[in-house]
């Protein structure tokens, strides 16, 4: 069977305070987007929780034992004789761009075996194994528009503006990458003076100057390209641009499809355009 582990943007994001046991309360809204990657697997007769894991397309940097999939495949067969499996990832969700790949992938691994498995889990009990991935591995169980708060694991409904709906998202990499834990130092926790959950029903417009990523200044500080790229969304049309998660990839939200943006003009950049539709 095929799956297609779905990327991630977040429409605001804001670090509101530190905890004890050394990690960030965040504030922020998950929305999936058309940019996936390809998951094939294929399950064999025997019941021995055997994995098998090809990689394809975008190089994945690390040990393939590191890999989300092999983990959640591990996860799972703590609890169930699995049947052997083969699967082959091919990469296309640009990874440390604050899109989440590594995660869905991780996500959709367990809907696959649950699938392929008859293991009848709910999508409950899936995001409760989602969990111990990471702390957005969950968001992906459902995929659907979120409001997250804590670490990024309490997940709340979300009420979008309609206006969202048949606009153009342009995503844009640099060749840069960028560690959680760098785009932490210089963060200095606050509250926002408006919540992104309340900002996004608003319209579309309106966002601008109010929705804000914190991690922006410290990161277009520390590579001034990245933050070059969403001045020039703007200048190009972008209704609302932003940089997603922690960095780097921006993406600019478009009334048209913005077919005057390509990897030319972002030289050394993957360009991805897909189009919003809300369910």
């Amino acid at each position: 069977m095929i799956f297609n582990p779905t990327a991630k943007i977040n429409l605001g994001l804001n670090v509101t305070e530190r905890r004890e046991d050394g990690y960030h309360n965040i504030e922020t809204v998950f929305f999936p987007i058309d940019i996936s990657d390809k998951l094939e697997v294929e399950v064999k007769q025997a019941r021995d929780n055997h994995l098998e894991l090809m990689l394809d397309g975008n190089e994945i940097e690390g040990n393939i034992e590191d890999n989300l999939i092999v983990k959640a495949h591990k996860l799972l067969s703590k609890d169930y004789d699995l049947l052997d499996c083969r699967c082959r990832l091919t990469k296309h969700i640009p990874t440390q761009a604050g899109l989440g790949g590594g995660s869905s992938d991780a996500a959709f691994m367990l809907k696959a075996l649950n699938t392929l498995n008859n293991l009848q889990l709910t999508d409950i009990e899936l995001e409760s194994y989602a969990a111990k991935l990471g702390a957005d591995c969950s968001f992906f169980i459902k995929c659907k528009p979120t409001f997250a708060r804590g670490i990024g694991n309490e997940f709340y409904e979300v009420n979008i503006t309609k206006e969202l709906n048949d606009k153009w998202i342009c995503l844009v990499k640099p060749p840069v990458a960028v560690s959680t834990k760098e785009a932490y130092n210089g963060i200095l926790p606050k509250h926002p003076l408006r919540c992104c959950k309340e900002i996004v029903s608003l319209p579309l417009y309106k966002w601008k100057g109010l929705l804000s990523n914190d991690f922006e200044q410290t990161i277009f500080q520390k590579y001034p390209q990245v933050g070059a790229i969403k001045d020039r969304l703007y200048s190009m049309g972008a209704i609302y641009a932003q940089m997603s998660g922690s960095g780097s990839s921006v993406y600019g939200m478009f009334s048209e499809k913005p077919t005057h943006i390509t990897d030319k003009i972002f030289r050394d950049c993957y360009v991805g355009i897909s189009q919003i539709k809300l369910i």
